[in-house]
């Protein structure tokens, strides 16, 4: 089994996964929080027992990290829990996809998860939209060539942004409103938030399609939001959120010897 990480901005997702397409267990942690090596190790500890995983079973760590200074402190406590190697997945890993952009040493692991992903689940030209601390669009071909995408703020963003730019308006709960026409400020504010997420994804899949020349391509949500918004788009295929688990299982296979 693999040990997978995905070290995000706001939240890093830890995984085991036995196979590249299945998890027997799953957490979801602050990246935020300050811990040393010693400090994960131990959390990681805890949260293997609490699932009856023994360390001894895990013959590999898998990192797909878009923070730097969480790197080292990831990569040290992996290597004291699994059996094997620890692997980072980046633009220089060996994968089975290529990356064709200008700057292809500037994308993120979880985006090089994601397109890996989807190229071997779906076996389709493919949209993956990851609604995470920021919405990312990343089109992979059928052939595995990573061609770009989009880059946009997150939905937690719109909320942030309203309560410290605004005086009088309050922190609300993303959810999904009852209605469009909010009477309360709260209600009104969940709508705006909630309704130009959804419609801002549509809108962008939709561009991109047509500018691809895709009009059939394959449209699959990940990210800490998609359950949230993803019922409600009308352009996604079908919510996957542990496309990037799957992803980095996927790569550590493929570089981890």
């Amino acid at each position: 089994m693999q040990l997978v990480v995905d070290v995000g901005n706001t939240e890093t997702v830890v995984g085991v996964a036995p196979r590249v397409d299945q998890l027997v267990a799953h957490w979801r942690i602050s990246s935020n929080v300050p811990r040393t090596p010693d400090e994960l190790t131990a959390l990681l500890r805890a949260l293997l027992a609490g699932e009856s995983i023994e360390p001894s079973t895990l013959g590999r760590g898998v990192i797909g990290s878009v923070v730097p200074a969480l790197n080292q402190v990831w990569t040290e406590s992996l290597s004291k829990i699994v059996r094997g190697p620890v692997v980072s997945v980046g633009p220089g890993s060996k994968l089975p996809i290529r990356l064709d952009v200008d700057e292809p040493q500037t994308v993120g692991a979880d985006r090089i998860a994601n397109t890996l992903a989807a190229r071997e689940i779906y076996g389709k030209d493919t949209i993956a939209v990851d609604l995470g601390t920021a919405t990312t669009f990343d089109c992979i071909t059928r052939e595995g060539v990573f061609i770009g995408g989009v880059i946009s703020p997150g939905l937690q963003a719109g909320l942030d942004w309203l309560s410290a730019r605004t005086a009088k308006l309050p922190r609300v709960e993303l959810q999904p409103p009852k209605v469009v026409i909010g009477r309360r400020t709260e209600a009104c504010i969940q709508s705006g938030v909630f309704y130009q997420a959804v419609d801002a994804v549509d809108g962008i899949v939709r561009r991109i399609k047509q500018e691809w020349k895709k009009p059939d391509a394959f449209v699959v949500a990940t990210g800490g939001f998609c359950h949230v918004i993803g019922p409600h788009l009308t352009t996604v295929d079908v919510v996957e959120p542990h496309l990037t688990l799957y992803g980095l299982a996927m790569a550590g296979e493929r570089i981890g010897g």
